[in-house]
Order: C-alpha cells, then structure tokens, then sequence
C-alpha cells in the first residue's frame, strides 16, 4: 500500500527544509508519493466594492498560475528529477485549514512543514499557521526547524 505525504510549501527556504525531510521520509518509507501544497492565504470575509469583486476571480487564478510557476512546478520536477512520485496543489484559504483538507482528501499519512523563522511580535499572540495546523489537524504533522 502506497504511503502519502503532504508538504506544506511556502517559496521560502523553510519549505525547501521541509521537501528535504519529506524526500529523506519517502526513502525510508519506500512505496511513497508526494503532495506538494502552496496555500495563498484568503480569506473570503474582506470586504470589497463592486469592480474589486468582478476582477477577484481573475486574480485568483493568476497568483495560482504564478506559485504553480515559480514554487510547485519546480518541487516536483525536483521530486521527479530523484525518483519520487509526485503532484502539486494550489488553493486559496486558511493555511492552516486548507493543508488539512488537502491532506484529508488525499489520504496522507502525515504533514509536513517547516517552522518559518518569519514571524515577529504578531505571531506571537496570534499564532502561526504552522501553531493553528498543529492544534487543528485531522492526521500527524511533522513540523522541521
């Protein structure tokens, strides 16, 4: 039985700390394929005029057009490039929710994550996405420094 893995990725170099974890777990794990998820933070309570809403789907689909490009695509011909099996996703939401949905619908066997070292005084009291995944999430999540 095939074995998947969701990695949560954020452009930044703290996702590249948790693609390398998850490749090091796919070859220890053998049968594996990989999840490779970009969530744009949205929310859908902000509030809009009417020409911002009529143009809100275009915009939509051009930030997803730009992570595919310059994030997912890249991570999974990497994947590829060193015999893993792979797929991108990209959605819109809460970071925190949405990769536990991707996670859920894909029937992972786990998240995996990176702690970002961004942040600051707000994360703090707020919380992090990478705080809210580990609180809320449905399967385990393996969070990298």
């Amino acid at each position: 039985m095939t074995t998947r893995l969701v990695v949560g990725l954020d452009g930044h170099a703290s996702g590249e700390r948790a693609l390398d974890f998850a490749i090091k777990q796919a070859r220890l794990i053998g049968d594996c394929d990989l999840v490779v998820a970009y969530v744009i933070e949205w929310s859908p309570f902000s509030f809009q005029t009417a020409e911002e809403n009529a143009q809100r789907h275009k915009r939509r689909e051009e930030e997803i057009s730009t992570v595919m490009s310059r994030v997912i695509d890249p991570a999974v011909n990497k994947l590829e490039g060193l015999g893993l099996k792979a797929v991108g996703k990209v959605r819109h939401g809460d970071v925190a929710d949405t990769l536990n949905a991707i996670a859920k619908e894909q029937k992972a066997a786990q998240i995996i994550v990176a702690r970002s070292s961004e942040g600051g005084f707000s994360s703090r009291i707020f919380g992090s996405s990478t705080f809210n995944l580990v609180k809320a999430a449905d399967l385990p999540v393996t969070v990298v420094q």
